[in-house]
């Protein structure tokens, strides 16, 4: 008998493991995740000082945009999702982007309990709660030249008029955003993203994903300069290399990517406008809510 129940808590334990493993992976293709929020229509997004980062200060949860998606951190979990409604995709902890974790506490609207005592300024300490083993992968996470911060993506401000009974369905989602918002993402967890779109407007979000990864090659970004881990993507850059060589439409693409570029420039311009619109809204509100 004890070694039937011995058995059955094995079995169990084993089963919960392998939930809260799938629960961190990066499950694109798989239907959204509920994470128990409900934004009925486009939050105000005020940019972080010093951060290429938006936070939304009237939400009563910890709700940001970096690099053209959109983030929560609930329950010791992060999510992403290209809409600012979701559906939303787990994110591992070891793949959420560094600019993502260093938001400093402050701008948490709903931080958890453990988050108390920490400074408000500083980015909540990972490593600590996290545990060595992801400490030891992100070394270095913390540390940057404020001087190299990337520039920030522009707000996807035409979701705006897809609200309530409005929001599109899946297939809707990805072929509007795709026709809507130029953007060219920076990290390589987003451009997985939209690698893995399952929609008939697969092609576009692939190659965007694609183009991305060509422009950081070209050109780096904070986590090479600071030698901080990135995500292996498992193939050979050498093979990248090659395709790109053997590809007529190369230099074609380059001309597009070089296009794409300035318009994130005048996009961005726009957005820093919009920023200080929401800052003079924002100017008699209380501070944002942060742990005693």
């Amino acid at each position: 008998m004890k070694i039937r129940f011995l058995v059955l808590a094995i079995l169990l334990a084993v089963s919960h493991a392998a939930a809260a493993q799938s629960s961190f992976s990066l499950g694109y293709n798989a239907p959204g995740i509920g994470i128990g929020i409900n934004v009925p229509s486009y939050p105000n997004l005020v940019r972080v000082p010093g951060y290429p980062v938006y936070y939304a200060p009237t939400m009563n949860s910890n709700y940001f945009f970096y690099d053209g998606m959109y983030w929560v951190y609930r329950d010791d979990d992060w999510y992403a999702s290209s809409w600012y409604n979701g559906p939303w995709s787990g994110v591992s902890h070891y793949d959420v982007p560094l600019y993502v974790l260093r938001i400093p506490v402050r701008y948490y609207r709903q931080p958890p309990v453990y988050f108390r005592g920490w400074q408000r300024d500083d980015a909540p300490r990972w490593g600590e709660h996290w545990g060595r083993d992801w400490e030891q992968r992100r070394d270095g996470w913390n540390r940057w030249d404020r001087r190299l911060n990337p520039s920030t993506a522009p707000l996807p401000r035409y979701q705006a008029q897809y609200r309530g009974d409005r929001y599109p369905g899946q297939d809707q989602r990805h072929n509007i955003h795709n026709q809507q918002y130029r953007y060219q993402p920076k990290e390589p967890v987003v451009r997985d993203y939209y690698r893995q779109q399952p929609s008939p407007g697969n092609g576009l979000a692939r190659e965007r994903g694609e183009r991305g990864e060509r422009s950081e090659r070209g050109g780096g970004n904070d986590q090479n300069r600071n030698g901080a881990q990135r995500p292996n993507s498992g193939r050979d850059p050498r093979l990248d290399q090659g395709a790109n060589r053997n590809d007529r439409g190369d230099r074609v693409d380059r001309g597009a990517g070089a296009r794409d570029d300035r318009a994130n420039d005048r996009s961005n311009d726009r957005n820093e406008k919009n920023d200080k619109n929401d800052q003079r809204d924002l100017k008699d509100s209380k501070d944002p809510k942060h742990p005693r």
